[in-house]
């Protein structure tokens, strides 16, 4: 598995994007607004190092977004081609940036969702229940079995003793 993570500047390629993305089986993304450092400084109006930036990066005073999406080893091929063909080359200036990264355990997936039941122990009366299904029942051969090892084990039936004779 791979978190395949977009930065779109390109927004107005955002719903073609979603829907391509859709329309392939790699639904299950997270969008989220963000901004880069040369935006972020020109609103703050950081003096030197605002208009520093500005000068390098011109063009990029738009917000974008930023596309997180748990995809499958073999799904990096298409997911690149989807991006490709609706966002562009991602060479070109203020277009995105793509990359993925492993992942090492996922839950709560779509695709993970018919897994084993979670580790989680049951409720204590249901532990009971199955205890109580599990016993053997007791049968009268197994009461002769017991009272067979009981005298094998020395424990012996008390005598009455009759108090008239004295």
């Amino acid at each position: 598995m791979k978190l395949m993570v977009l930065i779109l500047n390109k927004t107005d390629a955002l719903e073609s994007l979603l829907e391509g993305m859709s329309a392939a089986g790699l639904g299950g993304a997270t969008i989220i607004e963000s901004s880069g450092l040369a935006t972020t400084l020109s609103r703050l109006d950081s003096s030197f190092i605002s208009a520093s930036i500005r000068a390098i990066l011109s063009g990029a005073e738009e917000d974008n977004r930023t596309i997180f999406s748990v995809i499958r080893n073999d799904q990096l091929d298409l997911a690149r081609k989807v991006v490709y063909n609706t966002v562009g080359d991602l060479s070109t200036p203020n277009t995105g940036i793509m990359f993925t990264l492993p992942i090492d355990f996922v839950e709560g997936t779509r695709k993970n969702r018919a897994l084993p039941d979670p580790i989680v122990p049951p409720p204590a009366e249901t532990v009971n229940e199955k205890a109580e299904e599990e016993k053997p029942h007791k049968t009268e051969e197994t009461h002769e079995e017991g009272r067979k090892k009981r005298s094998l084990f020395g424990k012996k039936k008390r005598k009455k003793r009759n108090n008239s004779d004295d």
